[in-house]
């Protein structure tokens, strides 16, 4: 599992260089890998579920980054923002808008969708070509835009 090797990798640096974001980030994330784990024996974890343990905790620190924000709360927005860097520095690098447009149209042609109806059928197919390099939020939202 080289992405946990990783993490591991860079907790260790992290300590090294007194980098307590980074640090208090990181084993958080290796806290919820491990818990993951197991919830998930006797089966082994795959990389794919640390990849879905990590989208959960970006959408979360996004989401958070909204509400301080709305609340007037910048100091705990910012420390949001600080830990969601991190995070992201793990995540496949992500699509433009213009890219997951692009691929929503040829998705669209290839599945034969014609309505909103057909928006489940869409977004599957797209979930799985993206392969979590794409923000779930936008290829709906392209999706919807297309369809209408």
């Amino acid at each position: 599992m080289e992405i946990r090797e990783k993490i591991l990798a860079d907790i260790k640096s992290a300590m090294v260089s007194k980098d307590t974001v980074k640090l208090n980030t990181l084993r958080f994330l290796n806290a919820q890998i491990k818990n993951k784990e197991i919830d998930s024996r006797p089966t082994p974890i795959t990389a794919d579920d640390i990849m879905g343990v990590l989208k959960k905790l970006v959408k979360q620190r996004k989401e958070s980054i909204e509400q301080f924000a709305a609340a007037g709360r910048n100091d705990l927005a910012d420390n949001e923002a600080a830990e969601l860097k991190v995070l992201e520095a793990y995540l496949p690098a992500q699509m433009t808008k213009e890219q997951i447009e692009a691929l929503v149209v040829e998705v669209i042609a290839a599945t034969g969708a014609t309505s909103v109806k057909d928006m489940g059928k869409v977004m599957k197919e797209m979930q799985a070509r993206t392969a979590g390099s794409a923000d779930g939020k936008l290829i709906s939202e392209a999706i919807k835009s297309k369809l209408n």
